[in-house]
């Protein structure tokens, strides 16, 4: 008889300082996992670029493929050596001429379970003069990412993903209860947007949203936001970190996923007919 998942398990979001020092960084991710399992979280979740700064021209000389990458062997040991499912965040993945802001999942076993590659690329022109472009140097990923778990099946996406709902809806259709969201918000749109979307996407979907974002370095080129946050299916933000380097704890209750999706009936096929399949 096959084994029903738990209803509830610990999810850890390890806020990370990011500094240019890539070994440092690896080494500080590490420390915050095990920190992280010991204080009984059995899914932990990096941020958006936990290698390296958050800066397009950087990204070449950070970035390395799969499977023989120095942050890649070292998610692939932590996770075994933890005992956790581990979303590494994400880091720039080189595949022949192409990069990728890409995210890399390993089991409990260290076994590479998912890879999401970021799909909607961050090219904007903010209010203050702020300008980026991913697209200088990233390519985008094709379609969305979910995959089982223990606990259940979990979306996976990346930042400036979280700005299309149908992307967020393909992922609860396909049974997404949890969706991860590794993302590195800015000053500008970080106080106006990030919690926003997290709540506007978990209510929409009836998911949690787990938003991991890197914490805030004043010294960077590019200072995140920070204010990594849990958000529940009815929009309620159960677990919320400053701006400063932490690990936040939450608990995930799937049936309570499952209870409001029995009172409010959003993901009812009848109300998305041939749309979306």
């Amino acid at each position: 008889m096959a084994v029903k998942p738990p209803s509830r398990f610990c999810v850890a979001i390890c806020q990370l300082k990011v500094g240019p020092d890539k070994r440092e960084n690896l080494a500080r991710a590490q420390e915050f996992i095990h920190r992280a399992a010991r204080q009984g979280a059995k899914v932990v979740v990096l941020p958006e670029m936990f290698v390296c700064p958050y800066v397009a021209e950087l990204f070449p000389s950070y970035a390395e493929s799969y499977p023989g990458g120095e942050a890649l062997q070292m998610l692939s040991r932590t996770a075994r050596a933890a005992g956790v499912y581990l979303v590494g965040g994400s880091i720039p993945e080189r595949e022949g001429e192409r990069l990728y802001n890409a995210s890399f999942v390993f089991d409990p076993a260290g076994k590479l379970i998912a890879r999401h590659r970021k799909v909607h690329l961050f090219d904007v022109d903010l209010p203050g003069g702020f300008s980026f472009r991913e697209s200088a140097t990233l390519t985008p990923g094709r379609g969305f990412t979910v995959f089982s778990t223990d606990f259940g099946t979990v979306g996976l996406a990346i930042c400036f993903d979280i700005r299309f709902p149908a992307f967020f809806q393909a992922m609860a259709r396909h049974g997404a209860e949890v969706i991860v969201v590794p993302g590195a918000f800015n000053l500008v749109t970080g106080p106006a947007h990030w919690e926003l979307l997290l709540r506007a996407r978990a209510v929409d979907n009836q998911v949690y949203t787990v938003g991991a974002a890197p914490a805030r370095n004043p010294a960077s080129a590019y200072v995140a936001f920070g204010h990594s946050m849990v958000v529940s299916p009815w929009a309620e933000v159960v677990a919320r970190a400053g701006p400063q380097e932490t690990i936040l704890l939450a608990e995930i209750d799937r049936q309570y996923v499952r209870n409001v999706r029995q009172k409010l009936r959003l993901l009812a096929k009848k109300y998305y007919g041939g749309i979306y399949r």
